[in-house]
């Protein structure tokens, strides 16, 4: 017994002289955490002061205020540059005492070669040329860096790249039109600029986060984490944490614009500045479009085409299409104006192997299910061949889930094409919505409701059909150039008065 109450004692020594050297940590630890709080405090105030410094500076030589314009992939040509170059060539015309400046980070390019690009996929030419600055870390925001927590080694690395991009020059405007909510603050509490975004897809949102809760593989939540609770539960929680930050990092906008009511939703949940934030819908090009005739169609003679259009990736969801296809064959009687009078046209672009394995792939599915003699294959096709494509097509098809916008589907109603789009995104709230109250297309989001609404679209009358394109064709005014740059306009208007004063 004397033993064990030794062996007690010994204990209740060795605990107390612990928690004492503890405690003794302690408070040199909280004096050593407020020094690093105040030096790294005294750091930013220095680096806000000498950055705004050159500010003045520059305003002093150059006799005018500047907007920068964040857009890392400015030479690239999809529906994001298109936006970029509106946005310019609406603020030039604006405010010509205002000069304006386009970070990027495309090498091997001169700023003289970006805009003659601009001018030939777009249409579009700039009255006068901005600066660019040319990033050389643009590495930092590619998914390929980072095979593992992509999202939050994009957003750490765009606060370096936005680093970089506020050194080499400071604004009096910041606008992010590429949706790299992390650089915000930098130029905010840094920089001391004022602040403005145009959110094309929020980096995060609630459907990623359900679809990960409630275990569903999808092209962004592999196999083996869905299959997996506690993988799973984990990236629930990597999701949530994420959002927070990214809701923190969104509200340091002043201006917020949103390309569609999808995207709108989204970010009030998450960036919570209702006040500040709009809708300004994206600016589709569709004149184009617009020269193919609206007609009529012989029902029995017509071989009736369902053309989709859309880069072969993942979230596109072509196997939909093909099985809803296969189902509508099924539907359909043999003979003249039958199964043998449908053929399925995926039209679309291969931008690397991966995409390129995914077409052999559909292939595939199409020798599975008996149909590859009614399914072509067109792909990286020119303008004047789409153009033909959707003239001659009976359905305009898009299946991909949650599409924040859809200027593909904008484009096959300029055309006079019937859409049949997915019920989801932009598509259902924004675009195929009555028009003066008429029908403008139709929607679906399974196989057998996609194959019931092809059935029904073929088996309308011609002058129901040409009701439902006219209407359709009238309705995408409301994505022209002109309504986006007054919207765009009107939003930025408080901001620039207070920049150009």
């Amino acid at each position: 017994m004397a033993g064990h109450g030794h062996h007690h004692h010994q204990f209740s020594l060795c605990f107390c002289d612990l928690m004492r050297l503890l405690w003794s940590l302690v408070v040199p630890c909280v004096y050593l955490s407020l020094a690093l709080s105040l030096l790294l405090l005294l750091v930013l105030l220095g680096l806000r002061m000498w950055l705004q410094g050159r500010r003045k500076s520059r305003r002093a030589q150059d006799g005018g205020p500047a907007v920068a314009f964040f857009h890392p992939y400015c030479n690239a040509g999809g529906g994001g540059e298109r936006v970029l170059w509106c946005c310019l060539r609406a603020l030039m015309n604006r405010y010509p005492n205002v000069s304006f400046v386009v970070y990027t980070g495309d090498q091997g390019v001169s700023g003289e070669q970006i805009l003659e690009g601009a001018r030939q996929r777009f249409n579009i030419t700039l009255p006068r040329p901005p600066t660019f600055v040319f990033l050389r870390h643009r590495g930092l925001v590619e998914a390929a860096c980072y095979p593992h927590f992509t999202l939050l080694g994009q957003s750490l690395g765009s606060m370096f790249l936005g680093w970089e991009a506020l050194t080499a020059f400071v604004p009096d405007l910041y606008v992010d039109s590429m949706g790299y909510a992390f650089t915000l603050p930098i130029f905010r509490y840094l920089g001391g600029c004022k602040v403005a975004s145009y959110v094309h897809y929020p980096t995060v949102s609630t459907d990623m986060l359900s679809v990960v809760r409630e275990r569903n593989p999808r092209f962004n939540n592999a196999d083996f984490i869905s299959r997996n609770p506690v993988l799973s539960a984990l990236k629930v929680v990597y999701y949530c944490c994420f959002a927070l930050l990214y809701g923190l990092a969104g509200s340091c906008s002043d201006v917020v614009m949103v390309n569609s009511t999808w995207t709108l939703g989204h970010i009030l949940a998450l960036w919570r500045s209702p006040s500040r934030t709009s809708v300004v819908y994206p600016p589709c090009d569709v004149r184009a479009f617009l020269e193919v005739p609206l007609e009529g169609e012989d029902e029995e003679e017509k071989c009736h085409s369902i053309v989709s259009v859309g880069q072969f990736r993942p979230e596109k969801d072509h196997p939909l299409q093909i099985r809803a296809f296969r189902k509508l064959m099924d539907r359909k009687r043999e003979g003249p104006g039958g199964r043998e009078a449908l053929r399925l046209v995926l039209i679309g672009g291969c931008r690397n192997k991966e995409d390129e394995d995914r077409v052999l792939m559909l292939r595939g599915l199409c020798q599975e299910l008996g149909i590859s003699d009614c399914v072509d294959f067109k792909l990286n096709v020119s303008f004047e061949e789409l153009k033909r494509e959707l003239a001659n097509a009976s359905i305009g098809l898009h299946t991909m889930w949650n599409e924040h916008f859809g200027i593909g589907v904008v484009e096959c109603m300029a055309a006079g094409t019937i859409v049949l789009a997915h019920k989801s995104g932009g598509p259902k709230l924004d675009i195929v919505v009555p028009y003066e109250g008429r029908q403008t297309g139709f929607l679906a989001d399974s196989e057998d409701s996609y194959a019931a609404a092809m059935e029904t679209i073929l088996s309308l009358s011609p002058s129901a059909k040409l009701e439902i394109k006219r209407a359709a064709r009238e309705s995408v005014s409301r994505f022209s150039d002109q309504e986006f740059e007054a919207c765009f306009l009107a939003a930025t208007e408080p901001l620039l008065n207070q920049v150009v004063r």
